[in-house]
């Protein structure tokens, strides 16, 4: 028992270590005003990665969540800002389109790994054509809304726990939740109950899109105008901040929670690199090395379980 909460807990202790490296190498940041500043870009890196959980979830993986955030930001700032009706139109094609994705890749038995790199590109060339380079104009009430100073706790941090805690609630303790979780941990057996594995992956992949839009449009209201490369980062982004919050790539094993820490941690982790002066060219390979560690952690966690 005590492993299993040691497993569990690993994430918040991650993130523990890396806050507490970073007041350390820069104790100026252990205020409010140095905290929003650190992690003011955590929320777009959060939903994006929660956006990636509902596709692990299925056994699937989305490679292309970081071009589609940026396609998102650069129709956020042209069609959002100019016309906000067809603004939003766009927004809910590009969720549907993200349902009919799901769709394809279950009914034609395809690799997601291939569909959504191919897809990848698609959203990619799209933004181009709309913003061939960076530019338009992010919404006042984005701008806003993102701009949003809350008192004694930093916005991010409290917009984390909020949607952690509405995705763990939805995902862990409904009865929703149990089908979703199902259909990565045993589709057989969901399909011998009743439920439809299609619709399982449509809706999946559709909250994968919704997610990934609210990414984009928390990402354009951060930079203020669009940008087609914004988001390249966010890809692995994603799939890292699911792992580091103890998910996993079958089963139907994630942790929403665990999820917007593991983004919390993977954003703490880039300004800790840079108080360090390493270069944002091994900052990458940095914050994969952090990952490396903490699998190698749950992995003898793992094994002291078995072993017992």
């Amino acid at each position: 028992m005590n492993r299993r909460l040691l497993r569990q807990a690993l994430p918040f202790l991650t993130l523990a270590v890396v806050l507490a490296a970073t007041f350390y190498v820069q104790p100026r940041t252990m205020s409010y005003f140095g905290l929003n500043l650190m992690l003011q870009y955590a929320v777009p890196i959060a939903l994006a990665t929660v956006a990636q959980m509902f596709i692990i979830t299925v056994n699937d993986l989305d490679l292309s969540i970081g071009p589609f955030v940026g396609l998102v930001s650069c129709v956020g700032a042209t069609l959002m800002y100019g016309s906000p009706a067809l603004g939003l139109l766009a927004m809910l094609a590009l969720i549907a389109c993200y349902g009919a994705i799901g769709a394809l890749i279950h009914i034609r038995n395809l690799p997601s790994i291939v569909v959504t790199l191919g897809l990848s590109f698609v959203w990619l060339g799209i933004s181009v054509m709309i913003l061939p380079s960076p530019g338009g104009k992010a919404p006042d009430w984005l701008k806003a809304l993102m701009a949003v100073q809350t008192p004694w706790v930093p916005f991010p941090i409290i917009a984390a726990v909020v949607i952690g805690a509405v995705v763990q609630l939805a995902l862990m303790y409904s009865s929703w939740g149990v089908v979703a979780r199902g259909a990565g941990g045993n589709p057989k057996a969901l399909t011998r109950a009743g439920w439809s594995m299609l619709r399982t992956k449509v809706v999946m992949y559709m909250l994968a899109g919704l997610f990934g839009v609210l990414s984009g449009l928390a990402l354009l209201g951060l930079t203020t105008s669009g940008d087609a490369h914004v988001a390249d980062r966010y890809t692995l982004y994603s799939i890292a901040g699911v792992i580091l919050g103890g998910g996993e790539f079958t089963g139907g094993r994630v942790s929403p929670m665990g999820a917007v820490v593991g983004a919390l941690t993977l954003a703490l982790a880039g300004s800790f690199l840079i108080f360090l002066k390493i270069s944002p060219d091994w900052q990458i390979g940095a914050q994969g090395a952090i990952l490396i560690i903490v699998l190698a952690l749950r992995a003898l966690v793992s094994y002291g379980e078995q072993k017992r």
